[in-house]
Protein backbone atom coordinates (compact mmCIF):
# COMPACT_ATOMS: atom_id res chain seq x y z
CA UNK A 1 0.00 0.00 0.00
CA UNK A 2 1.32 3.41 -0.95
CA UNK A 3 0.43 6.82 0.38
CA UNK A 4 -1.29 9.04 -0.43
CA UNK A 5 -4.11 6.99 -1.99
CA UNK A 6 -7.04 8.34 -3.99
CA UNK A 7 -10.56 6.94 -4.06
CA UNK A 8 -11.08 4.85 -7.20
CA UNK A 9 -14.76 5.77 -7.49
CA UNK A 10 -15.30 9.43 -8.28
CA UNK A 11 -18.62 9.33 -6.41
CA UNK A 12 -16.81 8.81 -3.16
CA UNK A 13 -14.07 11.41 -3.55
CA UNK A 14 -14.16 14.94 -2.28
CA UNK A 15 -16.04 17.24 -2.69
CA UNK A 16 -18.77 14.83 -1.51
CA UNK A 17 -20.41 16.48 1.51
CA UNK A 18 -18.76 16.31 4.90
CA UNK A 19 -21.18 15.97 7.81
CA UNK A 20 -21.01 18.66 10.42
CA UNK A 21 -21.68 16.01 13.03
CA UNK A 22 -19.82 12.87 13.94
CA UNK A 23 -21.07 9.47 12.86
CA UNK A 24 -24.04 8.21 14.87
CA UNK A 25 -22.72 4.78 15.87
CA UNK A 26 -24.24 2.83 18.79
CA UNK A 27 -22.10 2.07 21.87
CA UNK A 28 -22.77 -1.36 23.38
CA UNK A 29 -21.23 -3.04 26.43
CA UNK A 30 -21.42 -6.75 25.62
CA UNK A 31 -19.66 -7.92 28.77
CA UNK A 32 -21.39 -6.13 31.65
CA UNK A 33 -21.77 -8.62 34.55
CA UNK A 34 -25.54 -8.11 34.74
CA UNK A 35 -26.06 -7.94 30.99
CA UNK A 36 -29.10 -9.57 29.40
CA UNK A 37 -27.58 -11.53 26.52
CA UNK A 38 -30.80 -11.54 24.50
CA UNK A 39 -31.11 -7.77 24.80
CA UNK A 40 -27.46 -7.27 23.81
CA UNK A 41 -27.98 -9.62 20.86
CA UNK A 42 -30.95 -7.55 19.71
CA UNK A 43 -28.95 -4.31 20.03
CA UNK A 44 -26.11 -5.77 17.96
CA UNK A 45 -28.45 -6.97 15.21
CA UNK A 46 -30.20 -3.58 15.10
CA UNK A 47 -26.83 -1.80 14.85
CA UNK A 48 -25.56 -4.19 12.16
CA UNK A 49 -28.72 -3.60 10.14
CA UNK A 50 -28.92 0.17 10.54
CA UNK A 51 -25.28 1.29 10.66
CA UNK A 52 -22.87 -1.55 9.86
CA UNK A 53 -20.58 -0.10 12.57
CA UNK A 54 -20.72 -0.65 16.34
CA UNK A 55 -18.65 0.63 19.25
CA UNK A 56 -17.93 -2.14 21.75
CA UNK A 57 -17.09 -0.66 25.13
CA UNK A 58 -13.74 -2.02 26.26
CA UNK A 59 -13.52 -2.06 30.06
CA UNK A 60 -11.02 -4.91 30.09
CA UNK A 61 -13.43 -7.81 30.38
CA UNK A 62 -12.78 -9.02 26.83
CA UNK A 63 -9.37 -7.59 25.92
CA UNK A 64 -7.37 -5.87 28.64
CA UNK A 65 -6.09 -2.33 28.13
CA UNK A 66 -2.51 -3.43 28.85
CA UNK A 67 -2.68 -6.00 26.04
CA UNK A 68 -3.88 -3.33 23.61
CA UNK A 69 -1.07 -1.02 24.76
CA UNK A 70 1.53 -3.74 24.26
CA UNK A 71 0.23 -4.43 20.75
CA UNK A 72 0.52 -0.75 19.84
CA UNK A 73 4.05 -0.65 21.24
CA UNK A 74 4.96 -3.45 18.83
CA UNK A 75 3.94 -1.42 15.78
CA UNK A 76 7.06 0.67 16.34
CA UNK A 77 8.28 2.35 13.19
CA UNK A 78 6.59 0.29 10.48
CA UNK A 79 6.66 2.35 7.31
CA UNK A 80 3.17 1.27 6.30
CA UNK A 81 1.59 -2.04 7.35
CA UNK A 82 2.28 -5.63 8.26
CA UNK A 83 -0.19 -8.51 8.05
CA UNK A 84 -0.14 -11.55 10.29
CA UNK A 85 -2.06 -14.57 9.06
CA UNK A 86 -3.29 -17.27 11.37
CA UNK A 87 -1.04 -18.58 14.14
CA UNK A 88 -0.78 -22.32 14.84
CA UNK A 89 0.24 -23.34 18.35
CA UNK A 90 1.51 -19.81 18.92
CA UNK A 91 3.62 -19.79 15.75
CA UNK A 92 3.17 -17.52 12.75
CA UNK A 93 2.62 -19.34 9.47
CA UNK A 94 4.68 -16.80 7.51
CA UNK A 95 8.12 -15.24 8.10
CA UNK A 96 8.17 -12.37 10.59
CA UNK A 97 10.42 -9.30 10.49
CA UNK A 98 13.49 -10.11 12.56
CA UNK A 99 12.69 -7.43 15.15
CA UNK A 100 9.26 -9.02 15.79
CA UNK A 101 10.43 -12.61 16.24
CA UNK A 102 11.01 -12.17 20.02
CA UNK A 103 7.47 -10.81 20.34
CA UNK A 104 5.79 -13.67 18.48
CA UNK A 105 4.12 -15.12 21.63
CA UNK A 106 2.55 -11.75 22.52
CA UNK A 107 1.33 -11.15 18.97
CA UNK A 108 -0.12 -14.66 18.80
CA UNK A 109 -1.89 -14.21 22.15
CA UNK A 110 -3.37 -10.88 21.01
CA UNK A 111 -4.61 -12.46 17.77
CA UNK A 112 -6.22 -15.25 19.83
CA UNK A 113 -7.97 -12.68 22.03
CA UNK A 114 -9.28 -10.91 18.94
CA UNK A 115 -10.60 -14.17 17.51
CA UNK A 116 -12.29 -15.03 20.81
CA UNK A 117 -14.02 -11.64 20.87
CA UNK A 118 -15.15 -12.13 17.27
CA UNK A 119 -16.60 -15.51 18.18
CA UNK A 120 -18.51 -13.91 21.04
CA UNK A 121 -19.88 -11.20 18.75
CA UNK A 122 -20.80 -13.69 16.03
CA UNK A 123 -22.62 -15.87 18.54
CA UNK A 124 -24.57 -12.85 19.80
CA UNK A 125 -25.45 -11.81 16.25
CA UNK A 126 -26.68 -15.34 15.62
CA UNK A 127 -28.65 -15.25 18.86
CA UNK A 128 -30.25 -11.99 17.80
CA UNK A 129 -31.32 -13.55 14.49
CA UNK A 130 -32.62 -16.65 16.23
CA UNK A 131 -30.00 -18.99 14.72
CA UNK A 132 -27.81 -19.65 17.78
CA UNK A 133 -24.23 -20.60 16.90
CA UNK A 134 -24.81 -20.59 13.12
CA UNK A 135 -22.13 -17.90 12.54
CA UNK A 136 -19.71 -18.74 15.35
CA UNK A 137 -19.64 -22.42 14.35
CA UNK A 138 -18.56 -21.46 10.82
CA UNK A 139 -15.63 -19.51 12.30
CA UNK A 140 -14.43 -22.33 14.55
CA UNK A 141 -10.83 -22.84 13.42
CA UNK A 142 -10.79 -26.33 14.91
CA UNK A 143 -12.63 -27.22 11.69
CA UNK A 144 -9.96 -25.83 9.38
CA UNK A 145 -7.98 -22.78 8.31
CA UNK A 146 -9.43 -19.36 7.65
CA UNK A 147 -8.20 -16.18 5.98
CA UNK A 148 -8.35 -14.09 9.18
CA UNK A 149 -5.64 -11.42 9.39
CA UNK A 150 -4.19 -9.28 12.17
CA UNK A 151 -2.85 -6.04 10.67
CA UNK A 152 -0.56 -3.45 12.25
CA UNK A 153 -0.89 -0.09 10.48
CA UNK A 154 1.13 3.10 10.54
CA UNK A 155 0.06 6.03 8.36
CA UNK A 156 2.93 8.50 7.80
CA UNK A 157 2.57 12.09 9.04
CA UNK A 158 0.66 14.31 6.59
CA UNK A 159 3.60 16.67 6.40
CA UNK A 160 5.82 13.86 5.07
CA UNK A 161 3.74 13.31 1.91
CA UNK A 162 2.64 15.51 -0.95
CA UNK A 163 -1.13 15.47 -1.26
CA UNK A 164 -4.11 17.46 -2.48
CA UNK A 165 -7.59 17.87 -1.04
CA UNK A 166 -8.71 14.87 -3.11
CA UNK A 167 -6.07 12.56 -1.62
CA UNK A 168 -6.86 10.21 1.25
CA UNK A 169 -4.71 8.07 3.51
CA UNK A 170 -6.83 4.99 2.76
CA UNK A 171 -9.39 5.08 -0.04
CA UNK A 172 -13.10 4.36 0.40
CA UNK A 173 -13.70 0.64 0.79
CA UNK A 174 -15.62 -2.04 2.61
CA UNK A 175 -13.97 -5.04 4.25
CA UNK A 176 -14.09 -8.49 2.63
CA UNK A 177 -14.59 -10.65 5.71
CA UNK A 178 -17.28 -11.23 8.34
CA UNK A 179 -16.45 -8.60 10.94
CA UNK A 180 -13.47 -6.36 11.64
CA UNK A 181 -12.17 -5.23 15.03
CA UNK A 182 -10.44 -1.85 14.88
CA UNK A 183 -8.25 -0.57 17.71
CA UNK A 184 -7.26 3.11 17.67
CA UNK A 185 -5.25 5.48 19.83
CA UNK A 186 -6.81 8.38 21.69
CA UNK A 187 -6.45 11.72 19.96
CA UNK A 188 -5.81 10.36 16.46
CA UNK A 189 -8.38 11.47 13.89
CA UNK A 190 -8.96 10.54 10.27
CA UNK A 191 -11.52 7.72 10.01
CA UNK A 192 -14.78 8.55 8.23
CA UNK A 193 -17.83 6.44 7.31
CA UNK A 194 -20.30 7.00 4.49
CA UNK A 195 -23.79 7.50 5.91
CA UNK A 196 -27.03 6.45 4.25
CA UNK A 197 -27.35 10.06 3.10
CA UNK A 198 -24.06 9.81 1.15
CA UNK A 199 -22.30 12.06 3.66
CA UNK A 200 -18.81 11.34 4.98
CA UNK A 201 -18.95 11.59 8.77
CA UNK A 202 -15.93 11.41 11.13
CA UNK A 203 -15.81 8.58 13.67
CA UNK A 204 -14.46 9.71 17.07
CA UNK A 205 -11.99 7.40 18.79
CA UNK A 206 -13.75 7.98 22.13
CA UNK A 207 -17.48 8.71 21.83
CA UNK A 208 -19.24 10.55 24.64
CA UNK A 209 -19.13 8.67 27.92
CA UNK A 210 -15.97 6.66 27.19
CA UNK A 211 -13.33 9.36 27.63
CA UNK A 212 -12.21 7.96 30.99
CA UNK A 213 -12.36 4.27 30.09
CA UNK A 214 -9.05 2.37 30.41
CA UNK A 215 -9.00 1.82 26.65
CA UNK A 216 -11.00 3.37 23.78
CA UNK A 217 -13.97 1.34 22.54
CA UNK A 218 -13.22 -1.31 19.94
CA UNK A 219 -14.84 -0.28 16.68
CA UNK A 220 -16.62 -3.17 14.95
CA UNK A 221 -17.65 -3.08 11.33
CA UNK A 222 -19.70 -5.56 9.37
CA UNK A 223 -17.85 -6.97 6.36
CA UNK A 224 -18.99 -7.90 2.86
CA UNK A 225 -19.20 -11.58 3.66
CA UNK A 226 -21.63 -11.18 6.56
CA UNK A 227 -23.69 -8.76 4.48
CA UNK A 228 -23.71 -11.26 1.59
CA UNK A 229 -24.57 -14.09 3.98
CA UNK A 230 -27.58 -12.20 5.35
CA UNK A 231 -28.65 -11.10 1.85
CA UNK A 232 -27.96 -7.46 2.69
CA UNK A 233 -29.77 -7.32 6.05
CA UNK A 234 -26.46 -6.48 7.73
CA UNK A 235 -24.79 -3.41 6.20
CA UNK A 236 -21.21 -3.44 4.99
CA UNK A 237 -20.49 0.28 5.16
CA UNK A 238 -17.90 2.17 3.12
CA UNK A 239 -15.22 3.90 5.13
CA UNK A 240 -11.92 5.71 4.55
CA UNK A 241 -9.04 7.49 6.30
CA UNK A 242 -8.44 11.10 5.26
CA UNK A 243 -5.78 13.78 5.46
CA UNK A 244 -6.57 17.05 7.27
CA UNK A 245 -7.92 19.63 4.84
CA UNK A 246 -9.26 23.15 5.03
CA UNK A 247 -12.79 23.02 6.37
CA UNK A 248 -12.57 19.42 7.64
CA UNK A 249 -14.85 18.56 10.52
CA UNK A 250 -12.84 18.51 13.73
CA UNK A 251 -13.50 16.05 16.54
CA UNK A 252 -12.75 17.67 19.88
CA UNK A 253 -9.49 16.35 21.35
CA UNK A 254 -8.37 14.69 18.10
CA UNK A 255 -5.78 15.71 15.53
CA UNK A 256 -4.68 14.60 12.08
CA UNK A 257 -1.11 15.72 12.70
CA UNK A 258 1.76 13.26 13.04
CA UNK A 259 1.69 9.53 12.21
CA UNK A 260 -1.53 7.59 12.75
CA UNK A 261 -1.49 4.10 14.24
CA UNK A 262 -4.19 1.46 14.22
CA UNK A 263 -4.61 -2.28 14.64
CA UNK A 264 -7.23 -4.23 12.71
CA UNK A 265 -8.35 -7.83 13.02
CA UNK A 266 -10.18 -9.06 9.92
CA UNK A 267 -12.23 -12.11 10.86
CA UNK A 268 -13.13 -14.69 8.20
CA UNK A 269 -14.94 -18.03 8.44
CA UNK A 270 -13.20 -21.33 7.90
CA UNK A 271 -12.43 -21.41 4.17
CA UNK A 272 -14.63 -24.43 3.45
CA UNK A 273 -17.64 -23.05 5.32
CA UNK A 274 -20.68 -22.97 3.00
CA UNK A 275 -22.42 -19.60 2.87
CA UNK A 276 -25.80 -21.28 2.86
CA UNK A 277 -28.93 -19.19 3.51
CA UNK A 278 -29.15 -18.08 7.14
CA UNK A 279 -32.14 -19.97 8.65
CA UNK A 280 -33.57 -16.79 10.15
CA UNK A 281 -37.06 -15.43 9.55
CA UNK A 282 -35.66 -11.91 9.79
CA UNK A 283 -33.19 -12.63 6.95
CA UNK A 284 -35.78 -14.57 4.95
CA UNK A 285 -38.26 -11.68 5.11
CA UNK A 286 -35.70 -8.98 4.29
CA UNK A 287 -35.95 -7.59 0.77
CA UNK A 288 -32.78 -5.78 -0.37
CA UNK A 289 -33.10 -2.58 -2.34
CA UNK A 290 -32.90 -3.37 -6.03
CA UNK A 291 -29.25 -3.37 -7.11
CA UNK A 292 -27.98 -2.82 -3.58
CA UNK A 293 -24.23 -3.38 -3.26
CA UNK A 294 -24.77 -5.77 -0.36
CA UNK A 295 -27.38 -7.91 -2.14
CA UNK A 296 -26.53 -11.60 -2.49
CA UNK A 297 -27.31 -12.41 -6.14
CA UNK A 298 -26.92 -16.14 -5.45
CA UNK A 299 -29.24 -16.34 -2.44
CA UNK A 300 -31.70 -18.64 -4.20
CA UNK A 301 -29.49 -20.36 -6.75
CA UNK A 302 -25.98 -21.09 -5.50
CA UNK A 303 -24.09 -21.67 -2.27
CA UNK A 304 -20.50 -20.41 -2.18
CA UNK A 305 -17.83 -21.34 0.30
CA UNK A 306 -16.09 -18.63 2.30
CA UNK A 307 -12.93 -19.06 0.20
CA UNK A 308 -14.93 -18.74 -3.04
CA UNK A 309 -16.53 -15.54 -1.77
CA UNK A 310 -13.14 -14.09 -0.85
CA UNK A 311 -11.77 -15.01 -4.28
CA UNK A 312 -14.77 -13.37 -5.93
CA UNK A 313 -14.21 -10.13 -4.00
CA UNK A 314 -10.47 -10.13 -4.68
CA UNK A 315 -11.08 -10.67 -8.38
CA UNK A 316 -13.59 -7.80 -8.43
CA UNK A 317 -10.97 -5.55 -6.84
CA UNK A 318 -7.82 -6.72 -8.61
CA UNK A 319 -9.11 -8.19 -11.88
CA UNK A 320 -6.55 -10.00 -14.01
CA UNK A 321 -4.21 -10.56 -11.08
CA UNK A 322 -6.56 -13.37 -9.97
CA UNK A 323 -7.73 -14.67 -13.37
CA UNK A 324 -5.07 -17.35 -13.50
CA UNK A 325 -6.35 -18.82 -10.22
CA UNK A 326 -9.95 -19.18 -11.35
Amino acid sequence: MHFPMKDKLGHFRRPLGIDQRTANIPLIDISAPDADQNEIAKQLVDAAEEYGFIYIRNLGRDIQAKDVDVAFDLIGDFKEAFNFGEFADGKAQQPLPSDLVPDEPQISAFADSCHDLCQKLLYLLGLGLGVGDFFSSAHNTDKGASSSILRFLRYPPPESTAHTDEDVRAGSHSDYGSITLLFRLKGQAGLEVLTKDDIWAPVPVCPAGTEDDPSPPILINIGDLLSYWTNGLFRSTLHRVVFPTEGSVKVQGETNEGPRYSIAYFCHPVGTAPLEPVPSEQVKNFVPAKGALSENPYATSKVMTADEHLFMRLKESYGDLYDKKS
